[in-house]
């Protein structure tokens, strides 16, 4: 899974990741947006013109790019609820303090591996809004877009929302058909047996467990 790109589509907000972000300024001409495919451009599109804005700054001081990018995912990324769906069996009699040490330090790892990478934007790629649909059981709406960059071929990303409080948030988000939850889903289900939540917790913050990457 191309995580770096990841970092992206979550950071905006689309973390993190994610992990690719690699979008730039407007968007490009789209399908008609309704709130859900709104908020996604929106965000980018916000994100993305920051970044450039701040490039300077947040290159002299990661503490304050890092700041930055956390900020935009609380705003954007329901952390917990995607936690829960990445520790799936291991969420069961998981306290809410667990699942959110559990998020915390998954979203941590990952933009300590790949938040450079945001400050590397090459041109002036996009996302473009394809469309929007419900997901089926009422779970909430996908989100279709494609990431445009130049002399590259578009990459689909897609963005699983769900509406809290009333307002969306992403919860899962799809790079070329490749899911975020359930690719770490995956890679944490051995550790999770092994050694429970709040000790992968730690091993995410010591860097001896690296998601997206090998880790012991």
């Amino acid at each position: 899974m191309k995580t770096s790109v990841l970092c992206v589509a979550l950071a905006t907000a689309l973390l993190a990741a994610t992990p690719a972000l690699q979008a730039q300024s407007r968007p490009a001409a789209s399908a008609p947006a309704s709130s859900a495919g709104s908020e996604v451009m929106a965000s980018s599109t916000r994100i993305i013109d920051t970044l450039q804005s701040r490039k300077a700054e947040f290159r002299g001081n990661r503490a304050a790019l890092r700041q930055y990018i956390d900020g935009e995912l609380n705003r954007s990324f329901d952390r917990t609820y995607a936690a829960r769906l990445v520790l799936g069996v291991h969420a069961r009699g998981a306290s809410d303090a667990q699942v959110k040490l559990f998020a915390d330090a998954m979203a941590d790892n990952l933009m300590g591996r790949y938040g450079d990478t945001l400050l590397e934007i090459e041109g002036r790629p996009r996302f473009r809004l394809k469309s929007e649909s419900a997901l089926p059981g009422n779970r909430g709406v996908k989100v279709s877009t494609e990431l445009l960059r130049n002399g590259a071929e578009a990459t689909p990303v897609e963005y699983l929302m769900r509406n809290v409080d009333g307002h969306w948030k992403i919860f899962d988000v799809m790079i070329e058909g490749i899911s975020y939850v359930q690719t770490f889903k995956n890679q944490f289900d051995g550790p999770l047996r092994q050694k429970g939540i709040e000790q992968v917790a730690r091993d995410l913050r010591s860097g001896s467990l690296q998601a997206g990457g090998n880790g012991r």
